[in-house]
């Protein structure tokens, strides 16, 4: 019972509609069938005429066939206008369903557009990009800290090694140069501070800018 009170679709309408031009085409085609033998029938009673020698029968005859073959031919027209129909509402139920589905594709992009706010879309993107742009920034200082730090320290490390180096031979030379020097409790004459040392501050000097220690 409730599939009679129940309302057809658009899809349903097209399935009878599409069922009845269907039917309509079988009968089209059943009575060229028949023509057709009625037209071989004919043919055939022609020439039996054409043979007895009946010339008026034959003329009837062929009155009579000029008419039926028009009738085929009819049925040819008919059944492509059938065809035709058949096709128009085939193309007419794609139409309407791609409008349906456009519509619906509008409604969610109306709904879309109702949730998103444009402008606040366009501050987030512009918040992003400037907080993106102070992280790169704030990378690239930190980088370029790190990297003055270790630079520094391996200078500072090279520099000292030098340093370490220049005092060593130095002390070597002093330490050499003292023991040959006579002690500060015998009777000799006290030697000047140059020749007491061993080095001058001027030797020093030069030993160290040579090592390319300013």
């Amino acid at each position: 019972m409730a599939s009679l009170f129940k309302k057809k679709t658009v899809d349903d309408v097209i399935k009878e509609q599409n069922k009845e031009l269907r039917g309509t085409q079988r009968q089209i085609t059943r009575d060229r069938t028949a023509l057709e033998r009625q037209e071989k029938q004919m043919e055939m009673e022609i020439k039996k005429m054409a043979k007895t020698g009946n010339r008026e029968a034959c003329k009837i005859l062929a009155k009579q066939l000029v008419q039926l073959r028009k009738q085929k031919n009819r049925t040819y027209a008919v059944s492509s206008k059938v065809t035709s129909m058949s096709t128009q509402t085939k193309v007419m139920n794609s139409q309407m369903k791609m409008a349906g589905a456009m519509s619906t594709t509008a409604k969610t992009m109306q709904a879309v557009n109702k949730k998103m706010d444009p402008q606040k879309t366009l501050q987030t993107m512009q918040d992003f990009q400037k907080e993106n742009m102070k992280m790169g920034m704030t990378e690239e200082m930190i980088n370029d800290t790190l990297d003055e730090i270790f630079d520094e320290s391996g200078d500072e490390e090279e520099s000292q090694d030098i340093v370490n180096q220049v005092l060593d031979e130095i002390g070597i030379e002093i330490s050499g140069k003292m023991v040959r020097a006579p002690s500060a409790g015998k009777s000799l004459p006290s030697a000047s501070p140059a020749k007491a040392t061993g080095i001058s501050d001027e030797e020093i000097e030069r030993q160290l800018r040579a090592l390319g220690v300013d």
